[in-house]
């Protein structure tokens, strides 16, 4: 990390949806989505990473090792209320699709903005697990995205 950013470095508590929770490292600062790139990621039932492209890794900053077997919740930002991840895990769990802009943190602190698409993976009636696609989204979604999640803290 840049001196720079170490101005900007704060910790803070991030409090799951499960009641897990951690210390993270955030630099207040954006890393652009990048043009004409789609994130994908699979994961088991629970959540847990089973597959990701090499967008995934790149935008991330985690190494493929480091992702494949972890929580997907790794990426979740601070300002991300808890509240929006319920409401995805509802409309999943029912076999739906979920679309939304998603605040994620990357390893070294930054974060980036995406629009993300979550669709349950189902085989023969059973629930196999979730495929997640995120593109790159508008900049007036994410200032509304903002203006509303800050009314959910």
């Amino acid at each position: 990390m840049s001196e720079e950013k170490n101005d900007n470095l704060r910790e803070e508590l991030i409090r799951y949806y499960d009641g897990a929770e951690r210390v993270a490292k955030i630099v207040d600062e954006e890393v652009p989505y990048p043009d004409g790139k789609l994130i994908v990621s699979r994961t088991d039932v629970k959540g847990f990473i089973t597959h990701v492209n090499q967008a995934f890794v790149d935008m991330s900053g985690y190494t493929r090792e480091e992702l494949i077997g972890a929580n997907h919740n790794i990426l979740r930002h601070p300002d991300m209320p808890a509240i929006a991840f319920k409401g995805l895990w509802d409309t999943v769990e029912k076999g739906e699709k979920w679309q939304g802009f998603v605040k994620n943190l990357r390893k070294d602190g930054t974060y980036y903005w995406v629009k993300a698409t979550v669709i349950p993976n189902i085989r023969n009636g059973q629930l196999l697990g979730y495929t997640s696609v995120r593109r790159k989204p508008s900049r007036s979604k994410i200032r509304e995205s903002e203006a509303l999640y800050a009314t959910l803290m």
